[in-house]
Formats: C-alpha cells, sequence, structure tokens
C-alpha cells in the first residue's frame, strides 16, 4: 500500500526485519522490560541472476525512538500530514489477542507497522529528503539533536486560543476528520465483536467432529462416512486461526487512518496557530496605529491610562510629542512589516498544506479501497470454505 517513487526509496531497501526483547535500566535507574526493532537497509539495486544481494545495513530501535522521530517531523513540517506510528497498547481487539505490549503476536504486529510508518516516510515527496530521517535509517547516534528542536514548538501549540476568521477548508477538514475518526472506530469496534462470535462459531464446530467420531465407533454401516464427516468439521474448526489472522492485517490497515485523523487535526491546529500569529500581529499594529491618532490630534477616543495622567498632570510638551511619535512611526513600520511576513507566512502555509492534504485525499481513498475489498474478499473466501466443508460432509452421508 506504500508508493515507491521517491529518489531515496529508487536507491535503498527499507526493512524492519525482526523485534527482540531487552531489559535494562531506565531513565530512573529502575529495570525495565522492553522491545527494540532492526532496521535494515540496502542498496536497491537489481541483483543479476545467481548473484548475492548485498549485506544490509542493521541498527536497532526503541519504539520511543520511533516517537522521537516523528515529533521531530511534526514540528519540522507542520504543513504535512505526517504517517502514524503502529498503537502503543492494542485497540479494538477481539478476546483471543492479547493486549500486552510484550505479546508475541502484537510485537509482531507492531513491526509490520513500524516497517509501514517508515516507508510512508520515505515514500512522501518532501519528508523522504529529511536529513534527520537518513539519518535515523543510518547511524546509530542521532537523537541529542532532535531533542533540543522539538520542545519550545511544542509547548506553543498545546497553548489554547481561538482565531476570530477561521478558514472554512480548515474548519471543514478538522469536522471530517473528527467524523472519520468516530467511523472507523466503530467499524473497528463491529469487527471486534463479530471477530469473536465467528471464532466461536467455528470452534463450536470442533464439537460435530468429536460427536461424529463417537457415533461412528458404534456404527458398521455408517461408521466410515460418520468418520470423515468429522474429520471435515475438525478441519473446519481449525481453520478459524489462519482466518482471524488475515483479516486483522486488514483491521491494522484501517486502523491506521485512524490515527491518520489525528494527523489532520494536528495540520489543523497548526494552520490556526498561524493565523492567529497572523491576527494578533494585525491587532497590535491596529492599536499602535490608534495611538498614533490620538498623539496627533489630542483625541482619546477610549480610555487609556495614558490619557488620564494627561489629565491630571497636563499635556505633553511639543517635543515629547514628537519624540513618540516618531517612536510610534518606527514601531509601525515594524509592525507592518511583521504583518506583511505573517500573512506571507499564513499564505504559504495554506498552499503547502493543501497540496499535501489532496496528495493524502489521493492515498486515503486508495489504501481504504483495497484493504475493504481484500476485507470482503476474505469474507467470501471464507464463506466458500463453510459452503464445501458442508458438501463435503453431505457426500460422506451419503455413502453411508
Amino acid at each position: 500500500m506504500v508508493e515507491r517513487e521517491t529518489a531515496l526509496l529508487r536507491k535503498m531497501e527499507i526493512n524492519v526485519t525482526e523485534a527482540e526483547k531487552r531489559s535494562g535500566k531506565n531513565t530512573v535507574n529502575m529495570q525495565e522490560t522492553y522491545t527494540v526493532y532492526l532496521i535494515e537497509t540496502r542498496p536497491a539495486e537489481t541483483v543479476p541472476e545467481g548473484g548475492t544481494p548485498a549485506v544490509p545495513d542493521t541498527l536497532w530501535r526503541r519504539y520511543s525512538e520511533f516517537e522521537l522521530l516523528r515529533t521531530y517531523l511534526l514540528v519540522t513540517y507542520p504543513y504535512i500530514i505526517i504517517p502514524p506510528l503502529p498503537e502503543k497498547r492494542a485497540e479494538f481487539v477481539w478476546h483471543k489477542l492479547s493486549a500486552d505490549n510484550l505479546d508475541p503476536d502484537f510485537v509482531e504486529r507492531r513491526r509490520v507497522g513500524l516497517e509501514n510508518f517508515l516507508l510512508r516516510v520515505a515514500s512522501h515527496p518532501v519528508l523522504s529528503n529529511d536529513k534527520i530521517f537518513f539519518r535515523f535509517l543510518t547511524e546509530l547516534d542521532m537523537c541529542d539533536l532532535v531533542l533540543h528542536q522539538v520542545d519550545s514548538r511544542l509547548k506553543s501549540l498545546s497553548a489554547m486560543f481561538r482565531v476570530k476568521n477561521p478558514d472554512k477548508r480548515f474548519t471543514a477538514l478538522k469536522q471530517y476528520s473528527d467524523e472519520l475518526n468516530t467511523v472507523i472506530s466503530h467499524l473497528l469496534r463491529v469487527r471486534a465483536r463479530v471477530a469473536d462470535r465467528l471464532y466461536g462459531v467455528y470452534k463450536v464446530h470442533g464439537n460435530y467432529g468429536r460427536v461424529f467420531s463417537e457415533w461412528s465407533a458404534i456404527e458398521k454401516e455408517m461408521g466410515d462416512g460418520l468418520q470423515s464427516a468429522g474429520h471435515h468439521m475438525d478441519t473446519y474448526a481449525a481453520s478459524i486461526d489462519d482466518i482471524l489472522e488475515e483479516e486483522e492485517h486488514y483491521a491494522d490497515q484501517v486502523k491506521e487512518y485512524l490515527f491518520y485523523t489525528d494527523a489532520v487535526r494536528s495540520v489543523c491546529r497548526k494552520h490556526e496557530l498561524s493565523q492567529y500569529d497572523l491576527e494578533m500581529a494585525a491587532q497590535d499594529l491596529a492599536y499602535k496605529k490608534q495611538q498614533k491618532e490620538e498623539l496627533a490630534t489630542g483625541i482619546v477616543r477610549v480610555f487609556s491610562l495614558k490619557g488620564m495622567t494627561s489629565k491630571l498632570f497636563g499635556q505633553e510638551s511639543q517635543e515629547q510629542r514628537e519624540i513618540r511619535l516618531a517612536a510610534l512611526e518606527q514601531s509601525i513600520q515594524e509592525g507592518e512589516e511583521t504583518v506583511k511576513e505573517k500573512n506571507a507566512e499564513c499564505q504559504e502555509f495554506v498552499r503547502t498544506a493543501w497540496e499535501d492534504i489532496e496528495r493524502f485525499k489521493e492515498q486515503k481513498d486508495k489504501d481504504l479501497r483495497e484493504a475493504l475489498i481484500s476485507y470482503a474478499v476474505v469474507q467470501i473466501s471464507m464463506c466458500k470454505k463453510g459452503i464445501q466443508v458442508w458438501s463435503n460432509a453431505k457426500e460422506c452421508f451419503s455413502k453411508m
């Protein structure tokens, strides 16, 4: 589901090939158990027939390092919908799957998700050219460089503010993202409930196998037919494990877009921050122009401490007024430049963000269509298998 069209993927293969459980002391000197993932990179060159592919470069990364990389990308590229990481704790699981983040099945699904994350970034026309991303793939020690760049901008993004004139396109996009999150959450919950019940139904078919086998032991004429029908039922009951494992793969593909909705909302939030900066700069400029007008005319339109001081202690001298006017004029010129810069930044943000949003929409539609079709194919295959099992059982009964 990842397009390999960027220069990076044309020259490099990227894989997360295995996971390994380790133990060690954390930052507060306490023992902890964690999982590391092996990243392999090798030149993407055509290997001649009978030849040996190049030995890959390898390094181990913890999940927390992937989180650090993504945080860096979020701050460095505010106008881009940054691909999400796989879940840290299992969500929307049916009862047979463990929610333990050290469970081997969960770790394997996360390994696949982390590889998908790296390929998503590597296939992005902008993110794939980032030097720190390349160092993440190829150099072990790079985290200190990222940390100091991330902290201050994240604090500003988490601050509460409200813009006066929000862009309707981003408002609509945020609303769509909220609704998509709700729809996918409901879909995954339904799928988990269906998987639970389906697992039970299939396993109960194993009871048919046991009963037919016991029955065959007391029959002479019918024994062979009952025994064969029991074998078919046992096979049917055992097949559900592979079916639901394949289903889980497609469910994870859908779940990726549940997490993508947060990335979309993040871009909308950053646009609000850009718009807020512009509005604050324009408001500050308007206040300074008002001050200049009041100083020049001597007419105070709104209550101010300086106006009250003038009434109590007398007017400023002409020289003082001219000095203040000159300072205000300089401040207004600087404010106009700031507004101009902020306006240009905001327009550039909208242009680049909307370009990436359109790219994301195409990717989303394609990926979700493929995942849902594949899920439907699994259901059809499962139904056909059930029909085949009972057709086989019917043949066995007919021969009795």
